[in-house]
């Protein structure tokens, strides 16, 4: 059978103009999955409240990092797809969950090429129900319906790969080698605490209490809270970090419901407060730049930092089109492709 990868990305509004942002968070915000209530009050809160009021501010956020080229997503993610393809002989799409480079796009690229087996390859080092959980139960949906004949197999969450995991921090001490930084910063995009709870296949396991994370659970397996706090760790012992000057923050809340803490604004104005004049922040949810990390953080967040008297803030990239992240996504592939297994 003919084999062909897909790599699916998060997305991006077609231009940074309000109307075309609002188009794409309308598709974004009424995703089940990212606002996991029933679809009535979904409607009122997108619908009524949100999509009334976010747009503009959005819009204004979007022309800060938009680039000549268009969205850097979009961008890097192109960069990426090529660069992989370059490293192995099995067609590699491209596509996103929201806005018009469709999965069903994607997947009918690849079978116009004759792919009967497809590698569903979402860009997510960790599983949550807002990012891989959606893209693999909507690309099977629009198997079902449009490609019966198709094999889909999925990349799980490879947050603790060791190959990963050397790669991210190859990456991290290249950025911050000669910086001068007394604490390091992993921010993770945030999502509600009940995300969590209904993604425990336990259960009972996932109390968010501070010990559930660390005491041993097949709940793991799903448990984004677990998976960030582990790329953490495992980069803090690869890096040799020095014990209490890193630490893990959650970013890009919405609404009122509980999210995932501490909160990355509130531990950076905490960090400057307490005297720290030199940090350095890394975004590991992500594998490319986008708004959350070049608005957010390196505009955002360096503000806040210097409010409150910091003095250098070091935002560390994404991986992007890293080579080192390109050979492993490649090497993955043809792993996968040659022995019919995934190796992630």
């Amino acid at each position: 059978m003919k084999k062909g990868i897909l790599l699916v990305n998060l997305g991006s509004p077609e231009s940074p103009e309000p109307k075309d942002v609002k188009k794409y968070l309308g598709e974004f915000l009424m995703d089940e999955r990212v606002i996991d209530v029933p679809l009535w009050a979904r409607n009122l809160l997108v619908k009524g409240i949100i999509l009334n009021t976010r747009p503009k501010a959005s819009a204004k956020a979007y022309k800060k990092i938009w680039w000549d080229e268009g969205s850097p997503l979009i961008v890097l993610s192109e960069r990426l797809q090529k660069k992989v393809q370059e490293h192995t002989e099995y067609p590699v799409a491209l596509a996103m969950r929201y806005g018009s480079m469709t999965i069903k796009k994607g997947i009918q690229e690849l079978v116009d090429k004759g792919v009967e087996e497809l590698l569903l390859f979402p860009l997510y080092p960790q599983f949550a129900m807002a990012t891989t959980e959606t893209i693999t139960v909507l690309a099977e949906e629009i198997r079902q319906e449009h490609f019966p004949n198709l094999k889909i197999e999925s990349v799980p969450a490879f947050y603790n790969n060791p190959s990963y995991i050397e790669v991210l921090s190859n990456s991290i001490k290249k950025h911050l080698e000669g910086k001068n930084y007394e604490h390091i910063l992993f921010s993770y995009h945030g999502v509600p605490e009940r995300h969590i709870r209904k993604s425990d296949v336990t259960k009972s396991h996932c109390k968010i209490d501070g010990s559930c994370c660390i005491t041993p659970s097949k709940a793991h397996e799903f448990c984004y809270k677990h998976q960030c706090l582990e790329v953490t760790r495992l980069v803090g012992e690869k890096l040799q970090f020095k014990e209490g000057a890193f630490s893990t923050s959650f970013q890009s809340r919405l609404g009122f419901d509980p999210w995932l803490r501490p909160y990355t604004d509130r531990t950076i104005e905490r960090l400057g407060k307490q005297g720290i004049k030199n940090m350095a922040i890394i975004t590991p949810a992500f594998v490319s730049d986008c708004l959350e990390t070049l608005e957010e953080i390196a505009m955002e967040g360096e503000e806040i930092f210097h409010e409150v008297g910091g003095k250098d803030f070091t935002t560390v990239p994404c991986l992007n089109d890293d080579v080192e992240w390109v050979a492993l996504i490649a090497k993955w592939i043809n792993d996968w492709a040659a022995h019919e297994t995934l190796a992630v």
